[in-house]
């Protein structure tokens, strides 16, 4: 059973492989990270900043928001039933979390195209956006 997925999330059999893709992710299973909602096209999650994941700054590293919104990112794609991948990806930071702080995330795919597609992530704490990632994803026959 996934450590990434909260109880009762994508527990239908049209979710078996992302539940399996999931399970096997360290990465994101080493944020602490939570998906709370994952539905067609859509996925929802959480995770808390820890001091280790802060730079020099005292602010959240990048890259942990990044592999955040990334994972989110693959929640979505993957959930319409479909194996998906990441064929290009960006992110624009908005403004600093901080250690304690919890990150919200919301990734949404907002058009599809042949085996295409493109997935909006936003970032939150504390009431505020803090980064806005965008994906494009490509299916494929198997990874």
């Amino acid at each position: 059973m996934s450590q990434i997925l909260a109880p009762g999330v994508a527990r239908e059999p049209r979710y078996d492989h992302v539940r399996t893709m999931f399970e096997a992710d360290l990465a994101s299973q080493g944020l602490g990270m939570t998906i709370t909602h994952i539905g067609d096209g859509e996925a929802r999650g959480h995770f808390t900043i820890r001091p280790e994941m802060c730079n020099g700054h005292g602010t959240a590293q990048g890259g942990f928001l990044f592999t955040f919104a990334d994972s989110l990112f693959a929640g979505a794609c993957n959930s319409t039933g479909n194996m998906a991948v990441a064929a290009q990806v960006g992110i624009h930071y908005v403004a600093p979390a901080r250690p304690g702080d919890v990150v919200e995330g919301h990734a949404v795919e907002r058009r599809t195209w042949g085996r295409n597609g493109i997935t909006d992530v936003t970032l939150t704490s504390n009431g505020q956006v803090i980064a806005e990632f965008r994906g494009t994803s490509r299916t494929v026959r198997g990874v």
